[in-house]
């Protein structure tokens, strides 16, 4: 039998939290729908994806860094979740669930927790996102300089 995830998981009697009502990223999560299949499932989906999301976050590139990252920290996670994790998730866990997992609704889901982030909602507000590159070599050098870019 598996085991129970507390208030995490959707085989107890415990309601989740609404996503829209809070701003917790656990719970935006779990509102993905699962995607694969319920045999063999050590870890739930929202366990895995927040330890993905972190673990990029952190700089890992691939699903064997996410396993080092998932490894190093398993301990603070069990902590911080109050969940026991007997060991962490390996490699192709995490390969599984990419190949899984709804992507455009996962970033949907991304994207609204993101914006449930802003702290005054109902103000009107604009935003400017710029993103400044360095191009080298692409132009003659000014006076030894690099020709600045700035995309808006």
């Amino acid at each position: 039998m598996r085991p129970c995830w507390c208030r995490f998981c959707r085989d107890c009697s415990r309601p989740l939290a609404d996503p829209a009502a809070t701003a917790d990223l656990i719970a935006f999560l779990q509102a993905l729908p699962e995607g694969r299949k319920r045999r063999g499932v050590r870890y739930p989906q929202w366990l895995l994806l927040l330890m993905a999301i972190l673990g990029i976050l952190s700089g890992c590139r691939s699903a064997r860094d996410l396993e080092r990252f998932a490894r190093r920290h398993q301990q603070a996670f069990g902590a911080a979740l109050d969940l026991e994790l007997p060991k962490a998730p390996c490699d192709s866990t995490f390969l599984y669930l990419f190949e899984r997992v709804e992507i455009e609704e996962l970033f949907g889901l991304l994207r609204e927790w993101m914006l449930a982030q802003i702290v005054d909602q109902n103000k009107d507000f604009d935003q400017l996102i710029c993103d400044g590159k360095t191009l080298r070599g692409s132009a003659a050098q000014v006076d030894g300089a690099d020709q600045g870019c700035l995309k808006v």
